[in-house]
């Protein structure tokens, strides 16, 4: 048995202006956005999240031999188009495996690396957070603002348009004036607004948190991804043991630590995650590593390094030292993977308290 996990879009991105996705042609043309979700309060949010399309998790449990009908490699990602998807959807509507544990055996919640990370920070450890993005107003872009909206997530930086087709191309100061994270994820063909949404951020005097999105990102783009660490505008780095193994250049055997002292070259933290063997993280000349936690009652582990992500943002944000920072991270990605998707079930939140708890690590002050 095998977790199938799926992200869809409720907007589409341009990588180029004749390439199609998602079945449906890509429009730089964006009619004048709207401004969705709850009204900005006075005080800017923490941490932003920039997500530049809005997209929605499918997760379900399959058996192995679906998996291998699908291209790709496991474990990593790659884009499809419309009749692709729609196929994939049904093969797995037909083959999805029951599930004792949970009321539907399909997830469909608001998804992405950078959404997950933020609604993390917010759900699960009452940090102020924003997305600055666009969508469409189809049922998924309702459906993901309603998700992000009820996890407390501040809207009012994502734009909205009519139809399922959108992209935020501009970027206002005022986004990003008063925050002091700004998360985002590698992806080569947004990069043109990435960096300058980078740009803005660092103007303002943000700090930016950098995902490395895939192994196969790395792989296929490592000449781009070193050119943007060496910009100096990446203050904390994230990579899995796959990605850390592709930034070195993709042998099967390689140091984690090596991989570590890479990325700590230009960044001021550096995290490697290993899967059950914990992770390991640097700033400055302190090098620290840190037990998984909760990994053996692991259901799946999508999402996993995002709300590690979110624990190891909220022990900076409360300055904590670097050996918390990656606990607290530990304690959140622990809890994720103990149901299906990428998003923290309330008893899960609870776990992770009690080992936080137990740990002695600052709890969070939830206000509600």
């Amino acid at each position: 048995m095998g977790v199938w996990f799926l992200e869809s879009w409720s907007l589409l991105l341009p990588p180029s202006p004749a390439r199609k996705i998602m079945g449906a042609e890509a429009d730089h043309r964006i009619s004048p956005p709207t401004l969705v979700g709850r009204g900005r309060t006075s005080d800017a949010p923490a941490v932003l999240g920039l997500q530049l399309s809005a997209l929605i998790d499918h997760v379900a449990r399959v058996d192995w031999s679906l998996l291998d009908r699908i291209p790709g490699d496991r474990g990593g990602s790659q884009q499809v188009c419309i009749e692709e998807l729609n196929h994939i959807l049904a093969e797995v509507n037909a083959q999805i495996l029951p599930s004792r544990d949970d009321l539907s055996p399909i997830r469909t919640i608001a998804g992405g690396s950078v959404a997950n990370t933020i609604r993390g920070l917010s759900a699960g450890f009452g940090i102020s957070t924003g997305i600055i993005g666009a969508c469409g107003d189809d049922s998924q872009g309702v459906l993901f603002v309603s998700n992000m909206s009820f996890s407390g997530v501040d809207l009012t930086r994502l734009r909205t348009k009519k139809g399922n087709t959108a992209q935020a191309n501009e970027f206002k100061k005022e986004d990003f004036k008063g925050s002091k994270w700004l998360v985002v994820r590698y992806a080569i063909q947004n990069m043109e607004q990435i960096l300058e949404a980078i740009r803005i951020a660092k103007q303002e005097g943000l700090s930016v948190s950098l995902d490395l999105a895939s192994f196969e990102m790395v792989r296929d783009y490592r000449t781009q991804l070193i050119d943007l660490l060496e910009t100096g505008n990446i203050d904390l780095c994230f990579a899995n043991e796959d990605e850390a193994r592709e930034l070195l250049g993709g042998e099967l055997t390689f140091d984690p630590e090596e991989a570590l002292a890479f990325l700590a070259k230009y960044c001021k933290w550096a995290v490697v995650t290993l899967a059950s063997k914990g992770c390991i993280a640097k700033h400055g000349k302190q090098v620290v590593q840190v037990a998984a936690t909760g990994e053996s009652n692991a259901v799946d582990a999508t999402g996993a390094g995002d709300l590690f992500a979110s624990g190891f943002l909220y022990g900076l944000v409360k300055g904590l030292p670097l050996e918390e920072c990656c606990k607290v991270g530990a304690c959140s990605g622990g809890s994720v993977v103990r149901a299906l998707g990428g998003e923290v079930r309330p008893e899960n939140w609870q776990w992770m308290y009690k080992q936080m708890n137990a740990s002695g690590l600052l709890l969070p002050d939830l206000k509600n």
